[in-house]
């Protein structure tokens, strides 16, 4: 049994030359135009004469549609599509800025510029307080933090998630701002 590596694309198969055993197949030409309805042996007779493939482009069609074509040039053009795709593609990382209830101004003012520069480049970010010992009866200093935090910070992002508490901590969940347009006055 094969197994596939996770995030992998599941491969698709397609049927060429002499591995389309149908009878008949309704036959396109290299420059698209249609040749018709015509036995299989024919068509790939044609597609041997130009010294291209014939393949299978719509196999639940009845009859099947098969196009002629040069198949390792087909293949290449898919890939370097997917290929592009794949690298155009964003995913939004998140990234974490843990404070503490009793956090001094100046470790305070680092954590904030990170946070600030985290925003900028279009990464999440997850805000932590935790409480440690005694901390925790004074939990109304750790919502004033992250209101601050969230004050702080609102000219580069929005919450996703308000501060809210977890166990022994309050989480908060930041997104970047999406940049505004602005729309011409309609006067």
């Amino acid at each position: 049994m094969a197994y596939m590596k996770r995030g992998a694309p599941a491969r698709t198969f397609i049927r060429t030359n002499e591995k389309i055993r149908i009878p008949e197949v309704r036959c396109v030409d290299v420059d698209g135009s249609q040749i018709g309805v015509i036995p299989t042996r024919q068509a790939l007779t044609m597609a041997r004469e130009k010294g291209l493939d014939l393949v299978e482009i719509a196999p639940t069609a009845r009859p099947p549609v098969c196009r002629i074509m040069d198949f390792g040039k087909f293949r290449y053009e898919q890939s370097r599509k997917q290929k592009l795709a794949r690298k155009h593609q964003h995913a939004a990382s998140l990234k974490e800025v843990k404070f503490h209830a009793n956090v001094e101004e100046h470790d305070y003012q680092t954590k904030l510029r990170h946070i600030h520069e985290f925003l900028e480049k279009g990464h999440k970010i997850k805000t932590s307080l935790f409480f440690r010992g005694r901390e925790n009866i004074h939990q109304e200093l750790g919502f004033q933090l992250m209101n601050r935090v969230m004050r702080d910070s609102e000219e580069l992002g929005t919450p996703d998630m308000p501060p809210k508490k977890v166990g022994r901590s309050i989480v908060m969940i930041l997104s970047p701002r999406q940049p505004r347009q602005d729309k011409p006055n309609a006067s």
